[in-house]
């Protein structure tokens, strides 16, 4: 059996009886982009949790336009459980034991993932600090 993590925690699988269209990480989307327009599920197999090769899938997916669900299966750990939503993954799919391992309060530390990656700090300068790419602002300029 496996657990499904979302935002709120872990769920039981609801995806039964749904067509779902299987990705290998090492899969060439330029082959399947033709039989996405009539897919409403997608899961992509993380075989091993240092294999980030589904992350780009689930980006390419985004940018090429799909919309429906998109689900990472397999060893991805709680911490990432971030990055794989911000690549565009709705859901992860673990195994119960790694969900033993990993307890749902894990996930859900991790489960604000708009709010606790780099680029997003980036855009939040402090006063009297120059955001990337700006000159410092006049008073900054004056007193250093």
């Amino acid at each position: 059996m496996s657990v499904i993590v979302r935002d709120d925690g872990f769920h039981p699988d609801d995806w039964q009886g749904a067509e779902v269209l299987e990705l290998a990480p090492d899969t060439c989307l330029s082959t399947i982009e033709d039989r996405l327009a009539g897919v409403s599920h997608v899961r992509v197999e993380f075989p091993s949790f240092s294999d980030g090769r589904g992350f780009t899938i689930a980006r390419r997916l985004r940018s090429l336009g799909y919309a429906g669900r998109l689900r990472a299966r397999g060893h991805v750990l709680a911490d990432q459980y971030a990055m794989a939503r911000r690549a565009g993954f709705d859901e992860v799919e673990i195994p119960d034991e790694l969900a033993a391992r990993q307890p749902a309060e894990q996930w859900q530390f991790r489960a604000d993932w708009r709010a606790h990656d780099y680029q997003a700090r980036l855009g939040q300068a402090r006063p009297g600090q120059a955001r990337p790419g700006q000159a410092r602002p006049a008073q900054a300029r004056l007193r250093a």
